[in-house]
């Protein structure tokens, strides 16, 4: 007789089957939905033309012609495939060259080029990291953190998101537990798009002796003068131990990075799961990271990274208009390497202050963020829908963003869609939360 569990038990009776179920009956469940178009501010999307404002294309690169081209080469040159892993068969002059120029971005000794950016994060932590270490982790870092913390084995202390009490609370507690100490918070949160306080994180890992790592997913590409991240634009560089990212966003392709100290990342080359045993990128994948971050590193960089941050700023400031709940301008610390960077604007005070491309609005139910999607969306706007469990229950929102490449009257389009779509959503529905409701979703 069998006494076992059926291990398929959980996908047929899983807690959100009925209300995945409900959502796809009533048209408003927000994924999966079939683009059919290349990644452009204008989309075609399931039949029609949308507005796209819902990609991490940060820098619009994913049509440029030079980074076609690099794809385009690379393919010829080397084929579709490596079938091999980078230790034997699947390193080639890309990936050198890539690691080469991404050291020279980062300001750092030396990187390792990843097959995903997930896995990066995974491979780095989980390499890094072992059994008696400590890892002190945000409450809102990537999954992809998250996993290589477990994978890791090392004792995981969490604090709760942006707050450095906790923060301080959790190193006063790891120095009791023996073994290395590392804190890791990705730099820009990728559903907030808030910042990280990373200056004074720095200060409290150098005062309690704990490395850290940021991962920049969301800043490479995005902040500083040249576009190298959150802690460039900080003037941190230096005091960052290791920085992880992504090609997938304003690198127009996939793949990922860690870059930090040679000693440490040669660590990494051979002895990293992550890295090792898995196949090396496709060569086009490789080409279009190098050509994209080629134009991001050129004259014309500094052009996108105005762009991009100019576009956010013109979002969040139409939405908050129109009375949606978006966050507010993060304020920046007084320093010369803030004062210069794209896309910093002063406040009422002349304090520096940004907005990044990610643009969260709050609208706190599940339902009625489902339906507001699916009302925009019917409208020729395309957005990202966060629900629980990507968010804390109650907090519920819609994550747009913005390309470098959007230009002023698509931007415009898109805002009157959101003011029709609300008059109409609110009169049927009840209110949405307004500018005055919390700016950021809270994490437990």
């Amino acid at each position: 007789m069998h006494t076992s569990t059926d291990v398929f038990a959980k996908a047929r009776h899983h807690e959100r089957a009925e209300i995945l179920a409900a959502g796809r009956e009533a048209g408003i469940l927000p994924y999966f939905h079939v683009l059919t178009s290349p990644a452009m501010p204008v989309v075609e999307m399931e039949g029609a033309q949308r507005i796209m404002l819902g990609s991490n294309n940060y820098l619009g690169l994913t049509g440029d012609e030079r980074v076609l081209g690099g794809a385009q080469d690379a393919l010829h040159r080397y084929g579709t495939g490596l079938t091999g892993s980078r230790p034997l068969n699947g390193t080639t002059p890309l990936h050198l060259e890539l690691e080469a120029e991404i050291a020279a971005w980062m300001g750092s000794e030396d990187a390792l080029v990843f097959t995903t950016g997930h896995q990066a994060n995974l491979g780095t932590l989980g390499t890094i990291l072992g059994v008696g270490d400590t890892v002190i982790a945000d409450s809102g870092d990537h999954a992809s953190i998250l996993d290589g913390c477990l994978l890791s084995r090392a004792k995981l202390r969490p604090f709760r998101h942006n707050r450095l009490e906790k923060l301080q609370k959790m190193l006063g507690r790891a120095q009791g537990d023996g073994g290395g100490v590392l804190v890791v918070v990705d730099g820009v949160f990728s559903m907030e798009g808030d910042i990280a306080p990373l200056t004074e994180i720095a200060e409290l890992c150098a005062k309690y002796g704990a490395r850290l790592m940021v991962d920049e997913a969301h800043g490479a590409g995005v902040l500083g003068a040249r576009g190298a991240g959150t802690a460039e634009l900080l003037g941190l560089e230096e005091r960052v131990d290791l920085r992880v990212g992504t090609f997938s966003k304003s690198l127009a392709s996939c793949g990922g990075f860690v870059a930090g100290p040679a000693d440490v990342l040669e660590y990494l080359r051979y002895y990293s799961r992550a890295f090792i045993f898995t196949a090396s990128a496709v060569p086009a994948a490789l080409g279009a990271a190098l050509a994209a971050l080629r134009v991001l590193r050129s004259p014309d960089g500094e052009v996108l990274l105005g762009r991009v941050l100019d576009n956010a700023w013109r979002l969040r400031d139409g939405l908050h208009a129109l009375g949606f709940a978006v966050v507010a301008p993060q304020p920046l610390p007084e320093r010369p390497s803030v004062r210069a960077a794209p896309g910093v604007r002063p406040d009422a005070e002349g304090a520096p202050t940004i907005v990044t491309p990610i643009v969260p609005v709050v609208v706190g139910d599940d339902w009625k963020a489902a339906l507001l999607w699916r009302a925009l969306y019917d409208a020729g706007v395309f957005v990202n829908t966060a629900l629980h469990p990507a968010v804390p229950p109650g907090g519920a929102l819609l994550r747009t963003s913005v390309m470098a490449t959007h230009d002023e009257a698509v931007i415009d389009r898109a805002l009157e869609a959101f003011a029709s779509v609300k008059r109409e959503f609110e009169a049927q529905h009840g209110p949405l939360p307004g500018p005055e409701a919390s700016q950021t979703s809270q994490h437990p």
